[in-house]
């Protein structure tokens, strides 16, 4: 692992110098803010948390996600990079780990560029600050997992176009379990359902939002971005060998 540091800035230096990461960061925080005060009447009701704002993130990281995806693999097939690769012998697992946090630092950035939201609520009222701080923490687990998905979806294609269609229809279809439970909640048996709605991303991230932040969830998310992770190395191994 000791040349992960190289590939982790390498692909931060990537996404600094690329004009659609900036897009699609400010995109991300303007629906955000506008979707929030819009929809949820946050200024017009006592609110102790941010939960009008940071329930929208699993549909807004179906936007920012895939974006930051396409960018994963981009320099793949520059002259340089495969240079280097055959001349350090850098390793898929140092590839994968470290194009990973890099993409997970712009989304950790995305986040905490929401945090004007968190001084207007202290200034207009009396937030917990607690609760806050476990709907952070939610938000930052679930973008890791999403981009642990985008990861593997870029070990299959290096289409930047079939990159993101990809990456947003696997996690609108993760999104939209729970409905889909919801609607076999009396068809199907109760084991298949509990089953399934364990799975489930939103339901995972909505406890955490709400302020009740367990290890079970905690380690949900840590689990997903390690098997995507894992499969995304497998895979890679495998189109190399």
């Amino acid at each position: 692992m000791r040349l992960l540091p190289l590939i982790f800035k390498r692909q931060l230096a990537s996404y600094a110098c690329t004009p659609s990461t900036y897009l699609s960061v400010a995109v991300f925080l303007v629906l955000c803010a506008a979707l929030g005060l819009h929809s949820n009447q946050w200024m017009e009701r006592d609110s102790s948390d941010l939960q009008a704002f940071f329930e929208l993130h699993p549909w807004l990281y179906l936007l920012l996600i895939p974006g930051l995806s396409m960018h994963l693999w981009s320099d793949e097939h520059s002259t340089s990079f495969s240079n280097m690769l055959k001349t350090l012998h850098i390793t898929s697992t140092e590839r994968v780990i470290g194009k990973f946090l890099a993409a997970w630092v712009v989304c950790s950035v995305a986040l905490l560029l929401n945090f004007p939201l968190v001084i207007a609520a202290h200034y207009l009222g009396t937030p917990d600050d607690g609760v806050i701080a476990s709907q952070f923490l939610a938000s930052w687990l679930l973008a890791g997992s999403y981009l642990s998905v985008g990861c593997f979806i870029c070990a299959l294609t290096h289409q930047r176009v079939v990159i993101f269609l990809l990456t947003m229809g696997l996690l609108l279809t993760l999104s939209g379990l729970f409905s889909v439970m919801d609607a076999l909640e009396h068809q199907a048996p109760i084991w298949i359902v509990d089953s399934m709605m364990k799975l489930d991303p939103i339901a995972r991230f909505s406890s955490m939002d709400n302020g009740k932040i367990t290890l079970h969830d905690g380690l949900y998310f840590i689990s997903m971005i390690f098997a995507f992770l894992s499969a995304t190395i497998v895979t890679l191994n495998y189109k190399n060998s």
